[in-house]
């Protein structure tokens, strides 16, 4: 929800790093129309201003938080750690290829001697590629390529090849694309929530710059009136000063007038530490080349509050708000634990099959094309069960996501509860903070009225150097208050 017409563009800002890859597309600096007031400090009254430097517009500002935070960047990463993931689970489906050779060699002996025709030689080649595929099943695919030498009878040495194909077919636990795929799907969901993290991460830094930039801007004018607070002190200071010394103000009057200005000298020293240190939160979020650049003058806009209602505002935010959606991608990523540990309940049985052509013949290049024909062959079927005694382990883990999930769907209806009590505060907060600025103001017009008319009622001998220095204090306070 947004409580003033800045702060879509700044969101804008935001959402467009969101949506780049990591790369953030900075606004250009908006130039002040002259419907813009400058928040700065005039050039002759502070020091700490900087009128050679260009105005820092608030866009600007956003765009270079969006550019160099470090909360961003460590996000960024994560984000791209969670896509990682997903490649990883991918992976789980690429085919697997294997391919081994090994060569043995044996003798015999017996009581020290050997035993004629025991030498035995053997060379063993394999190449196969397998496959999980979405049924839980894994297939693959060989060849074989023997040579043997032995010491006496047959072909000697003699060439085996053979082509065999394998499956293995889960059919309780373990199958069924739900659970083959959970784990590709959690890793998708956990890249959707790592982008609502940075999303929610960019509108906390939008959200904090704006805050700073504020603030800022309101320490700058707050010090311009202290400064012109100061001029007020030193001149009626030296009015009294004069007074005194043509004998128609007392000596009471100057230390008054005195006391006076070194207050407003004192507010003056510990207006001028509020705006650097605030410069300093400010470029704590902008900047990563430290805290020694100064801030040129932060121009604020005079665009009015629009008009909003709790409705609308909480139909927006339920939309966007990333805490809410990372509740949902979190129920979705419990669901899929609670498939998977829901079938782990299953007991595990499994089919396996086999089949493979083989030939033994006198040279590789016959063994490889003699097994093709089908004389010589191997097939197998088998069926094997797996169950743990009382499946204590497989129920824990089903009672536990199923909790998880009740816990997740809980602190969904907490958050949706919490926003809504959010915007209503909000959309009162701005009602009511629309009428404490045109009270604000009236109280300040009228303060000034009231300085006005003491001042001209000490001049005239009718008032005294105190009530002119709380009447200028009540002005004072009055300036910040509408500030």
């Amino acid at each position: 929800m947004t409580c003033h017409s800045r702060l879509p563009t700044a969101i804008v800002l935001g959402l467009a790093l969101f949506s780049a890859s990591g790369t953030v597309r900075a606004a250009a600096p908006a130039t002040p129309s002259n419907s813009t007031v400058q928040a700065s400090v005039p050039e002759a009254k502070s020091a700490d201003a900087a009128p050679a430097l260009p105005p820092l517009t608030l866009n600007e500002a956003v765009a270079r938080a969006l550019d160099q935070n470090f909360s961003l960047t460590i996000q960024r990463l994560a984000t791209t750690s969670a896509k990682e993931s997903v490649i990883i689970a991918d992976a789980g489906f690429d085919p697997t290829l294997t391919a081994s050779t090994n060569k043995t060699r044996s003798q015999t002996s017996i009581l020290g001697e050997t035993v004629p025709n025991s030498l035995r030689d053997t060379t063993n080649t394999s190449v196969g590629i397998s496959e999980l595929i979405s049924t839980g099943a894994n297939v693959g695919a060989g060849t074989t390529f023997d040579r043997s030498k032995a010491g006496t009878g047959g072909l000697n040495p003699a060439y085996n090849g053979s082509f065999s194909l394998t499956v293995r077919q889960p059919l309780l636990q373990g199958a069924g694309s739900a659970v083959t795929y959970a784990a590709r799907e959690r890793a998708r969901l956990g890249v959707k929530l790592a982008n609502s993290s940075l999303k929610d991460s960019v509108l906390s830094v939008v959200r904090s710059v704006e805050s700073a930039y504020y603030n800022l801007a309101f320490s700058r004018e707050q010090l311009g009136v202290l400064e012109f607070a100061r001029d007020v002190a030193q001149k009626l200071l030296k009015e009294n000063q004069d007074r005194l010394a043509i004998g128609v103000s007392t000596q009471l009057d100057v230390l008054q007038s005195d006391v006076a200005l070194k207050n407003a000298e004192l507010g003056l020293i510990q207006a001028r530490q509020t705006v650097r240190d605030r410069e300093d939160a400010l470029l704590v979020l902008i900047s990563r080349s430290g805290l020694d650049q100064p801030v040129g003058p932060v121009v604020l806009g005079d665009e009015p509050v629009p008009e909003v209602s709790v409705a609308r505002s909480y139909a927006l935010a339920r939309e966007s708000q990333p805490s809410l959606n990372a509740a949902r991608l979190a129920i979705d990523q419990t669901r899929l634990e609670l498939v998977t540990a829901k079938n782990n309940l299953l007991p595990s049985l499994d089919v396996s099959g086999a089949v493979a052509l083989s030939s033994t013949e006198a040279s590789y290049d016959r063994a490889a094309t003699e097994s093709l024909t089908g004389h010589g062959y191997d097939w197998q079927l088998g069926l094997t069960l797996t169950l743990p005694w009382g499946m204590r382990a497989a129920q824990a883990s089903y009672r536990q996501a199923r909790n998880t999930l009740t816990s997740d769907e809980t602190n969904l209806q907490q958050i949706d509860l919490n926003l809504l009590a959010s915007v209503r505060s909000a959309v009162r907060a701005v009602e009511t903070d629309r009428e404490s600025v045109a009270t604000a103001s009236l109280a300040r017009n009228l303060s000034q009225q009231q300085y006005e008319q003491e001042k001209a009622r000490y001049d005239a001998g009718l008032s005294t150097v105190r009530l002119v220095n709380d009447s200028n204090n009540d002005l004072n306070n009055a300036k910040i208050a509408e500030l």
